[in-house]
């Protein structure tokens, strides 16, 4: 019979959607959503069509929790009814709205654009974390959203970045350490946006970082007492040819597991800073030309981290700021240093040192770079 027919049914139901309870509803929005699903490709292009309206006269009348049902249910139908996907997607409700913007093949390039323009911040974070992002919405995301946003679309692997969204990022966050390395580690970030964004990324800072607490021995000399830690002469950089006269013993010694804590400590209480920093380098995988910037440094963090990678215990870490030159540790600095070592992860160190790697490869491919001639060795 004609009145049975799919269409029929659907129209019935729609003129009995404006008297039914909200639970009544909930129950048809479901049925309908279980025969778009149950049907053939063909036949479930003719059913969104007809149903289209009557779900979206139905979301009007059921609870939130309905509506994430049917948007998770909507988000993983590959045909699936234009209007309503629209209204979820660009739902005020993020709870709503993230099943379909995370998941839906049904939602066009056009559509994502038109979310990413005009809501919110958790809407485009759900954008920026789906399978594939389009460099059309990667674009207006890019536009349109904040710093947050921005990282997920690099940590997103899926995400078609164009040439202006390269240039767009290198210009906005080369002074933002975390950006510029997750870029910079992307595998898909391309050489030539790799070398410009290390080149900006080198550029000196305008102001130091503030000190984590006060103390009085960093205080100037009207404010603080005068009896702070006295500065020490900074050592002069080991020549190539010291390295080069090192290099075979620190690689004999790792060789045979004897380039431990009890070693390296020994070369920084002698003052053996060929050796040391050979050893950091072997250790840590790192060039030397890193570990000479992160030992004349005066902010200890990048040290820490080059001891933390190279699976050095803290008492060899303090011996080795201890007795690097210029100014002594003030007991804050101390503390620091020491928080940063317990609290690091050893990946992230890792991840620190190999940023570190890059940024050296960049530079020396500068003329005017001064540099070692050396590699790694394990």
């Amino acid at each position: 019979m004609m009145a049975n027919s799919p269409a029929d049914m659907l129209v019935e139901l729609e003129e009995a959607v404006a008297t039914c309870s909200p639970e009544r509803c909930a129950r048809i929005l479901s049925g309908i959503v279980r025969l778009i699903a149950s049907g053939s490709d063909k036949s479930q292009e003719l059913l969104v069509n007809v149903a289209d309206r009557v779900l979206l006269r139905l979301t009007e009348r059921v609870t939130p929790a309905a509506l994430i049902e049917l948007s998770e249910a909507l988000a993983g139908l590959n045909v699936a009814p234009q209007d309503t996907l629209r209204h979820l997607a660009s739902h005020e409700d993020p709870a709503i709205a993230r099943p379909v913007l995370l998941r839906s093949q049904a939602l066009s390039t056009a559509d994502l654009v038109a979310v990413a323009t005009s809501c919110g911040e958790t809407h485009q974070l759900a954008i920026s974390a789906r399978h594939g992002v389009e460099g059309a919405v990667a674009d207006s995301l890019l536009a349109h959203g904040a710093r947050a946003v921005h990282l997920a679309l690099i940590r997103n692997s899926g995400t078609q970045f164009s040439d202006a969204a390269f240039a767009l990022l290198i210009e906005t966050w080369a002074a933002d350490d975390e950006i510029t390395k997750t870029l910079a580690l992307r595998p898909s970030t391309p050489d030539i946006v790799l070398r410009k964004l290390l080149s900006a990324s080198s550029v000196p800072k305008a102001a130091p970082k503030p000190a984590a607490k006060p103390n009085a021995s960093v205080l100037p000399p009207a404010q603080g007492a005068a009896t702070g830690p006295a500065p020490v002469a900074p050592k002069p950089l080991p020549s190539p040819e010291d390295y080069a006269g090192a290099r075979p013993e620190i690689v004999a010694l790792n060789r045979v597991g004897k380039l431990n804590d009890s070693t390296v400590n020994r070369f920084a209480i002698r003052g053996e800073t060929a050796n040391l920093l050979t050893a950091l380098s072997v250790l840590s995988g790192t060039p030397i030309e890193i570990v000479e910037h992160v030992v004349t440094d005066e902010d200890c963090e990048g040290l820490v981290m080059a001891c933390r990678a190279s699976r050095l215990n803290w008492a060899t870490t303090l011996a080795i700021l201890s007795n690097r030159g210029g100014a002594r540790l003030s007991f804050a600095q101390r503390e620091r240093a020491q928080h940063i070592f317990e609290t690091v992860l050893l990946s992230t160190s890792q991840w620190t040192v190999r940023w570190g790697e890059i940024a050296a490869g960049a530079n020396t491919r500068d003329p005017g770079h001064r540099g070692t001639g050396m590699g790694n060795s394990r």
